[in-house]
């Protein structure tokens, strides 16, 4: 709501996970039972494979374990760069990469229609040292394909948000006159088909922030986005029946008014009914006072009044296990102490991971890009370093892996009064390198017999190369010779667990040294 200028500046995934073969055509039947049987094991180890649906308020995989989306928005194929923003600055994969390594699992990609015309052309991405190379000559469809293909490679999930009919701005309804319903549809469809039997793509979100005049279960069929809502979902399903219909909110339901896209409240007796069952998936914006004010905010009891607006807006179709709630935007700039308290309240409402695993509410946060002019971004302005304090708030609800298991390993490991030895192992991966840089991650594994409190990681370096920037890690360099240490958030790793660190360096072409880990 109120956001034209964030949107004027910038308007805003598990390796690829391949669909598991079908038993063969002519295989007997006890062949198939121990095929499915096998199938059924590798899924369970591997928590978020394949494509995923719902039951009540969560969202399962296709094996039935409960994932929770913990993601980031990436915004630019919404604007009139045709691409996602920040490629001026750096390749591509080195910015997926360090999601991945910050902890987030899934990212959410606005686009426009615009993209889908014929002729659409992709801007401001730079190709010098080697960067973004395969990116060269492609149209922003197949832009969105690299994303997509090397978004899978890292483990992270991708949903596709119809931001804008086109580049111009943000609409209140699903269509225009420029951008009919009947091309709204057809391009949802185009999309779902481009991506079937691809299930990193989780989803779609079927139109961004529906405001005034859009209104849910008034029967009229020009402004009732519920019912748009059904046509649009049942045509992207009529394609695509695998896929999440992610369906945001409006503004004003019977009176009460919230953020644009934000207003949940008319599904309690109008819900969306789709023809495949099992797919539908909630979605609220809520912002801070960088975005707009509201009366909330200055209420006596801010913030302890935030749980009741939450409940009232959107947060009963998760209590009342009507289906899954999936908070698709929020954020601030975090400049003022009110704020600090909402982002606080809010990540507390969202339900930490280490207590309630993924019987959570799904969250992407706004945004990736430093470019929103009302929230800022993950990243700072030079599109590499990481907000460390934004970024923190964040820490409790992210869920990196979908772990099943809230504990992220065996209840008992933590504080064992039995004693044991703490010990670990660290796994260096060049994810990234581009000539005059590269990008790497360290994986720190708990492979002793009682729970890490900390741990530090040592290697030394043949070449010239140096950090220059890191995350989820501090570090000291002395010469070759590199020292990492956890951050607050990830030093406490159960046994058999394991967390991750990522960082910058340059020059590239350096390969894996040897790390040496040890528990602090």
């Amino acid at each position: 709501m109120f956001r034209s200028l964030r949107r004027a500046l910038g308007a805003a995934a598990a390796a690829l996970l391949l669909p598991l073969a079908g038993v063969q055509a002519g295989v007997q039947a006890a062949h198939a039972d121990t095929a499915a049987v096998v199938r059924s094991a590798a899924e369970a180890a591997a928590p978020g494979a394949g494509y995923w649906h719902t039951s009540g308020r969560q969202i399962l995989d296709v094996a039935g374990q409960p994932v929770r989306i913990a993601g980031i928005n990436w915004f630019g194929f919404e604007t009139s760069n045709n691409a996602v923003h920040g490629l001026w600055a750096r390749d591509y994969k080195s910015m997926i990469d360090q999601m991945k390594s910050l902890g987030y699992n899934t990212i959410r990609l606005p686009y426009s229609d615009d993209i889908l015309k014929s002729g659409a052309v992709a801007n401001s991405i730079d190709f010098s040292g080697g960067k973004n190379a395969d990116l060269q000559g492609l149209t922003p469809l197949q832009i969105m394909d690299k994303l997509v293909a090397y978004a899978g490679q890292d483990g992270l999930k991708v949903v596709l948000d119809r931001h804008r009919p086109d580049a111009a701005g943000q609409s209140a309804l699903w269509y225009t006159s420029a951008v009919p319903e009947t091309t709204w549809i057809t391009n949802l469809k185009a999309l779902a088909t481009r991506y079937k039997g691809n299930p990193t793509v989780i989803g779609i979100d079927l139109h961004n922030e529906p405001h005034d005049p859009a209104c849910w279960g008034c029967g009229d069929t020009t402004r009732d986005w519920r019912l748009a809502a059904q046509r649009a979902g049942n045509a992207v399903l009529s394609v695509n029946s695998e896929l999440l219909i992610f369906v945001e909110g409006v503004q004003t339901v019977d009176g009460v008014s919230g953020w644009w896209g934000g207003n949940l409240m008319g599904v309690a007796q109008y819900p969306v009914q789709l023809d495949v069952p099992n797919r539908v998936v909630y979605s609220a914006h809520d912002y801070a006072t960088s975005v707009a004010q509201q009366s909330w905010f200055s209420d006596p009891s801010f913030p302890a009044n935030m749980p009741g607006i939450w409940d009232k807006y959107w947060g009963y179709i998760f209590k009342q296990n009507i289906a899954p709630v999936w908070i698709g935007e929020f954020g601030t700039t975090l400049q003022s102490t009110v704020d600090q308290k909402w982002l606080a309240a809010l990540v507390s409402y969202l339900r930490p991971t280490g207590t309630y695993g993924a019987d959570s509410i799904s969250w992407t946060f706004w945004s990736w890009n430093p470019n929103s002019g009302d929230t800022g971004g993950i990243l700072k302005d030079d599109w590499t370093t990481v907000d460390t304090v934004k970024d923190g708030y964040l820490a409790s609800v992210k869920a990196p892996g979908f772990p099943a298991d809230p504990g992220g390993g065996d209840p008992g490991d933590p504080g064992d009064p039995g004693g044991g030895t703490a010990a670990c192992t660290a796994a260096y991966t060049v994810s990234s390198d581009w000539g005059g840089g590269f990008n790497a991650e360290v994986k720190v594994t708990n492979s002793g017999t009682t729970a890490l409190k900390s741990w530090k990681t040592t290697w030394t370096w043949p070449g010239s190369q140096k950090v220059t920037s890191m995350w989820n890690a501090s570090y000291t360099q002395s010469g070759a010779t590199v020292t990492a240490t956890n951050a607050d958030h990830n030093g406490s790793v159960a046994v058999g667990g394991s967390a991750a660190f990522g960082f910058g360096g340059a020059p590239g072409g350096g390969g894996a040294p040897t790390v040496t880990c040890t528990a602090t």
